[in-house]
This record gives C-alpha cells, sequence and structure tokens, in this order.
C-alpha cells in the first residue's frame, strides 16, 4: 500500500502559501513556478482529503482545517530552520582576527604561523595589518598586537616584546664600511631610517646616538635612505644599502642564520615595546592565541 504521508517539502509549500496568501508570492520567495505550488497544494489536499484553501479572485485564505494545519506546519517547519541554522553555525569554523602592524605580522608572526596551525588546526586566523591603529581598533579584533608605551597600553594589556634594537647590516656591508668599534664610527655610516612623526614613537638613529651622547655630522647623512615601512627598511638592509637599526624579536631569525649581523651595540626602553590586547570580551578563541602568543616569545 502506497505511504499517503505528506512531505516536508510540501509542508514548506504549504507554510508559504498560508503566510502570504498568494500561490505567486510563494513560488517567487520559494524559487518555483506558481503552477507548481498549485499542483503541490492540491496533492496535499489530496492527501489529506480536506480543503486546506479557498482560491479567491486575488489570492487565497485558509479554511478551518488549513487554519489548523497551519499552525502545525509553521512551527515544525521554524524549528528545521532553526536547527539547519545551527547545524551551519556548529560546522563553521572558528575565526580569531588579530589586528597588529606590518612589521609584527611580516617579520615576528607569519613566519611562526605554521606553528599554531598544528597546534590549532580547527581554527583560522586573520591578520589585519596597518601601520597606524585607529583608536577603535579593539571593537573589530578579538587580539591586538600594538606598539607603544606603559602609558598608552599598559592598563588594558601586557607587554609581550620589550623594545630592544641594535644595528645590523650584511657581513659584506661591514667588511667594506667597517668596522664600527663604537657608535661615533658608526654615525659616519649610510644608514637606512624608517619614517616616523616627530618624536619618535621608538628608537630612531637621532634617539639611539643620543644614548652615547653622539652628534651626528650634517655631512654624514649623504646617501641615507628612508622607507615608511619597516619591512622595506630591512630589506634594503639585507641588500647592503647600509645599516638599520634592528628590533629584536623581529631581526632575531636574520640575525641567527647571519643574514644580517650586529654593527654598534644594543640598547632597550623602559615600559616600552609591543603590547599584548586581549579583546573586550574575552572567548576561548582569543584567549588560545593569546596564550600561544606568549609561550611563543618566551620560546624565542
Amino acid at each position: 500500500m502506497p505511504d499517503r504521508r505528506p512531505e516536508l517539502g510540501w509542508m514548506r509549500v504549504f507554510a508559504e502559501v498560508a503566510r502570504l496568501g498568494s500561490f505567486s508570492a510563494a513560488a517567487a520567495v520559494l524559487g518555483l513556478t506558481q503552477p507548481a505550488v498549485s499542483y503541490q497544494i492540491r496533492r496535499l489536499e489530496e492527501q489529506f482529503g480536506v480543503a486546506l484553501l479557498r482560491r479567491q479572485h486575488r489570492g487565497v485564505e485558509l479554511t478551518e482545517e488549513g487554519e489548523r494545519l497551519f499552525q502545525v506546519a509553521a512551527k515544525t517547519v521554524g524549528d528545521i530552520d532553526a536547527l539547519a541554522r545551527s547545524f551551519r553555525a556548529e560546522a563553521q569554523r572558528p575565526v580569531v582576527r588579530l589586528r597588529t602592524d606590518y612589521a609584527f605580522s611580516a617579520l615576528w608572526l607569519i613566519p611562526r604561523m605554521h606553528g599554531f596551525r598544528l597546534l590549532h588546526p580547527e581554527m583560522d586566523i586573520q591578520i589585519v595589518a596597518t601601520q597606524r591603529l585607529e583608536p577603535g581598533f579593539r571593537d573589530d579584533a578579538d587580539v591586538g598586537v600594538v606598539f607603544g608605551t606603559k602609558a598608552e597600553f599598559g592598563a588594558i594589556g601586557s607587554l609581550l616584546l620589550k623594545e630592544e634594537v641594535v644595528p645590523v647590516c650584511t657581513r659584506g656591508f661591514l667588511d667594506r664600511n667597517g668596522p664600527f668599534d663604537d657608535p661615533q664610527q658608526l654615525a659616519k655610516s649610510i644608514l637606512i631610517h624608517l619614517d616616523s612623526p616627530m618624536p619618535s614613537p621608538w628608537f630612531d638613529w637621532r634617539s639611539y646616538f643620543a644614548e652615547f651622547s653622539v652628534t651626528r655630522d650634517l655631512h654624514a647623512g649623504r646617501g641615507d635612505v628612508s622607507f615608511n615601512t619597516y619591512s622595506l627598511v630591512v630589506q634594503a638592509a639585507l641588500s647592503e644599502q647600509g645599516v638599520a637599526i634592528g628590533w629584536m624579536g623581529l631581526v632575531d631569525t636574520l640575525l641567527s642564520t647571519h643574514m644580517l649581523v650586529e654593527a654598534g651595540p644594543a640598547i632597550e626602553a623602559r615600559d616600552r615595546g609591543y603590547w599584548l590586547i586581549p579583546p573586550r570580551s574575552a572567548n576561548v578563541d582569543s584567549e588560545r592565541l593569546s596564550n600561544w602568543l606568549v609561550d611563543e616569545v618566551g620560546r624565542t
């Protein structure tokens, strides 16, 4: 004996027709033709053995039996749609949004990202790099890694990398232009600069030499070159264009592989560096990324 129970698809069609009071409107919502909708309603009425709709000149209205069926059909279809949305949400991979600057993302983060993916293959990370972070960056980021001072970020974050710098260049450049036994000699060399507002929020060559009470001769700057992003500064140093200020944590790999060498004494700043900023509302995924960042800094 054939199964006379109506299928769920017919129930959805009926629920839309009843809700909208029109075969044509329901067809548009469901992506069907008007005759197809009318045919399925007829089949449904045949299976129930009652009239569910009254056809009128403009649209349709429910019969008493149709009203009773609509109460059940609308709830059933709604519950199933809600469950489907829940399934889709659970199936989506969590995405953690990290905001930072170009230098940290290019020189520190990206070379280490493979390690994070091995630890957390269930998560995706979106890196949003910008040269200048807007004041409201926490509103659209799960985790932030920002450069600044304790006065700026100490109340909301923790110091991840203290600012420590050392002059760097290639071995070839050092052999041809060095040695730089002291900062006074280094001040006579060709230098690579990172453009910054004045006063600079980080070490620049002016503040570096000031730490050693060295005043650079005005004629010594001929041949210097400057860039507006630190990645280009590093690339210029690797291309033997001069001596650059190397931020420890960003150039460590280049120093350990001898692609760059130290060309002068290191100095560090008090209460200044890269700060780890959590989201306004903590969540498990942002905490995993934050913990990994802290562990990775401690490891290196």
